[in-house]
């Protein structure tokens, strides 16, 4: 049974930072791309960053770039983001989500198991 907890989210001001984390269990996660997403209010789920399973490849939201870092360890099955100069319109629901194969997607059709997402909130 796939599970995925996701921790580190909260209230920040603008500009500032958060590092949400996601550990993963019941699957061989150094097999397996993951990514994470994001929800606000009134929106539909969007890719913000994914990385594939040995953490050589990333790819990132325009919206994020040069802000998001997103990356793994392998042998404590977790996978992060690090979230620098925040903005009011980074506040969503932050989801992490598991691919069962080794290659990036930036869908969440392709992936097959969530967490339960966490609130992000900046304010300005």
């Amino acid at each position: 049974q796939v599970q995925l907890l996701e921790s580190g989210g909260g209230l920040v001001q603008a500009g500032g930072s958060l590092r949400l984390s996601c550990a993963a269990s019941g699957r061989t996660f150094s097999s397996v791309a993951m990514g994470w997403f994001r929800q606000a209010p009134g929106k539909e789920r969007e890719s913000v960053a994914a990385i594939n399973w040995s953490g050589d490849r990333t790819s990132y939201a325009d919206s994020v770039k040069g802000r998001f870092t997103i990356s793994r360890d392998n042998a404590k099955n977790t996978v992060y983001l690090q979230m620098n100069s925040l903005k009011p319109e980074d506040t969503a629901v932050y989801y992490c989500a598991l691919k069962n194969s080794g290659l990036i997607a930036t869908v969440p059709r392709a992936y097959n198991y969530w967490g339960q997402g966490i609130q992000v909130t900046v304010s300005s």
